[in-house]
């Protein structure tokens, strides 16, 4: 069944799978973001939005971590792997489920985390045991660096500040606490998360002079107002095999319709938090949101809808974490899938780019 609109055509079908860099399992192209599970969303409701997603759309692919739900509170860390927990346990069927988790690096504005922590033995082992006591499971299947522990620029910050005496992982032991972790079955493939090309690099360089394992998936934020991820990691993700998982895809919310003109609804991420997602307060980044909103209306699109298919179209995308508080909002981000863009579409999604290019990152 297929039905066509101005420059698009959408084509109903099943669920899309991509090979896991460096593994041997299939992911699905569309992956579950949790982290509003025990903030935005109750129990009752992460489970009802697991149900549906693995049940009725075919998504095999969770994400969450051990600092969610979102924003990040000592009283809630841990809070969504806990729910994802307890349906995983009536589910009773963990075989069928790519879990992926994360754990932290240092942070001066998060106290609950630690400003001083390193991707070291003790501080990565605690954790991890941790992880797998609130999702009651034995092991994770992709374990991921949250963000790096250098200051670098990352969650917003363009144009890099080198300071003389920061603190560089050390890539040797960090890489040998996860190969550890696989030998033990714990986890099975690794990833990292919000990092730069030169982090990037020295993950897999370690990895490959010392024989440790190499890095699978990078997640970093990709969406029609952020493209700051095709700079340098794109190529590198290519030629590396290594893919991306692309959080944060409408923007946290701000390419949809929600937002347009102003409108600040109640219960909205933008509206609860105002000051907590500041790396989307650029002026330029609302005239860039209102032009994409035209342009997927001319053609029979919804925002979000179009930003999610422009997503899914590019060729270093493992997978796409999409998110929601609503049942409606998760079919629809779901549907996206079914989503094929024109090349028209796509050739005025450039010109916008080109007119704002990154005013979000």
């Amino acid at each position: 069944m297929c039905f066509y609109s101005k420059k698009i055509t959408i084509n109903l079908k099943k669920m899309q799978y991509n090979l896991l860099p460096n593994s041997d399992i299939n992911v699905s192209k569309i992956c579950l973001g949790t982290m509003t599970f025990g903030e935005q969303n109750s129990e009752a409701e992460g489970h009802e939005q697991l149900n549906y997603a693995v049940n009725e759309r075919g998504i095999n692919f969770l994400d969450t971590a051990e600092m969610y739900s979102v924003p990040s509170k000592a009283e809630t860390k841990g809070s969504t792997e806990k729910i994802i927990g307890t349906w995983l346990k009536d589910r009773n069927k963990r075989e069928d489920i790519i879990l992926a988790s994360k754990v932290c690096g240092p942070s001066a504005n998060l106290a609950h985390i630690g400003a001083g922590r390193k991707f070291n033995r003790e501080n990565m082992t605690i954790t991890l045991h941790n992880s797998l006591q609130r999702l009651q499971t034995d092991y994770i299947d992709l374990y991921q660096l949250h963000w790096p522990e250098r200051p670098t620029n990352y969650f917003g910050a363009l144009g890099y500040q080198h300071v003389s005496d920061d603190a560089v992982t050390d890539f040797v032991e960090t890489l040998t606490v996860l190969q550890d972790f696989i030998k033990e079955g714990k986890i099975r493939y690794i990833g990292i998360s919000n990092e730069t090309p030169w982090g990037t690099m020295q993950y897999l360089a370690t990895a490959e002079k010392y024989n440790l394992p190499k890095i699978s998936t990078i997640q970093n934020p990709y969406n029609l107002v952020n493209r700051t991820y095709e700079i340098g990691l794109a190529e590198m993700g290519i030629r590396e095999n290594v893919g991306l998982l692309a959080y944060s895809p409408l923007a946290g919310g701000l390419l949809t319709e929600k937002y347009l003109s102003g409108k600040r609804p109640n219960g909205a991420r933008f509206t609860l938090w105002p000051n907590y997602f500041t790396r989307y307060a650029h002026p330029n980044t609302m005239h860039a949101v209102e032009r994409y909103a035209t342009l997927a209306k001319e053609n029979g699109l919804s925002l979000s809808q179009m930003t999610l298919a422009y997503v899914n179209t590019r060729n270093f995308l493992t997978a796409n974490i999409i998110g929601a508080t609503k049942m409606t909002q998760l079919k629809e981000n779901i549907d996206s899938i079914d989503i094929v863009l024109s090349d028209e579409v796509l050739k005025e999604i450039q010109k916008i780019h080109l007119d704002f290019p990154n005013p979000a990152p």
